[in-house]
């Protein structure tokens, strides 16, 4: 699997970039899921934490018609990492999960994808869709973080104003058919006397990636340095404060760069679709 090199983030925002999509604007919170997407299609490019609060996010993989069952199933295999949503039709860029939404237009910004290696980072992907492509819309952390900011828990990227930081770890996925690859998972300090509300929050969410995978010495998933995320942003923990680690919809990105599929469009990590689906709806009793 190629890796980005140490230091750099091919994933951060691209230089330039003001990052308007972020909690920072007073007002991102309160916009509706279609507000949010008109603003990314004019060209809003930040990360998405944040955005249209209590609607459901999304990540995306689009890969060739020949290739989507290998995706499916590596997804069913993976249900951690890889919680399908929605699966389209070839070639169609709509979804049930957003009325109206476009998705080669309606995301923050993409990568794209030859056979394995990153060949650009647009903000539009018409010009590069394709009539074979099967696109898989996946949980995204971002949406239980609704839940825990209402149940106490400090997220503190969003205080902060970054992205998530996100690590590529030693556990491996199943495999399924062509695909494998590692689990990449995203990090979020949880103060001890919120750990149980984290756990239990999340827990009820399993299709935006459910409960953690992992709760304190990094090290466990093969992880050097907290401070040198692979994607995302590092991100400043308080002293008392316990890492916690849960399954992350980059995975399949991670399993393109090790698989080498011939095609692939993803969104960049931590811009999203915003859907019109409610958090709730994906919450089990």
């Amino acid at each position: 699997m190629t890796r980005p090199p140490v230091g750099s983030d091919p994933l951060a925002a691209p230089a330039g970039d003001d990052r308007p999509l972020t909690v920072v604007d007073a007002h991102a919170h309160a916009w509706t899921p279609r507000e949010a997407r008109a603003r990314i299609r004019a060209g809003l490019t930040g990360p998405t934490a944040g955005v249209a609060a209590g609607h459901t996010q999304a990540n995306l993989i689009a890969v060739p018609a020949d290739w989507a069952y290998d995706m499916l199933l590596f997804c069913q295999r993976n249900p951690k990492p890889c919680p399908v949503l929605d699966v389209t039709d070839a070639g169609s860029w709509t979804t049930v999960l957003a009325d109206g939404a476009d998705l080669r237009t309606d995301l923050p910004r993409y990568r794209v994808w030859e056979h394995g290696e990153l060949v650009d980072e647009p903000v539009d992907v018409r010009a590069h869709w394709r009539e074979d492509l099967v696109s898989f819309l996946i949980g995204c952390s971002f949406t239980f973080e609704g839940a825990l900011t209402a149940a106490g828990v400090p997220m503190r990227h969003v205080e902060q104003g970054r992205n998530v930081p996100m690590y590529v770890t030693s556990r491996p996925c199943r495999p399924a058919g062509r695909l494998h690859g590692p689990m990449v998972v995203s990090m979020r300090p949880v103060p001890p006397r919120h750990l149980e509300t984290a756990i239990r929050e999340t827990s009820l969410l399993p299709a935006v990636h459910g409960s953690p995978v992992h709760c304190g010495d990094a090290s466990a998933l093969g992880i050097a340095d907290l401070s040198r995320p692979d994607f995302g942003e590092p991100v400043t923990a308080e002293p008392d404060d316990i890492p916690v680690f849960w399954a992350c919809g980059v995975t399949p990105q991670a399993a393109v760069m090790a698989s080498r599929p011939p095609f692939a469009i993803t969104h960049a990590p931590g811009r999203m679709l915003l859907t019109d689906a409610r958090d709730e709806q994906y919450r089990v009793a």
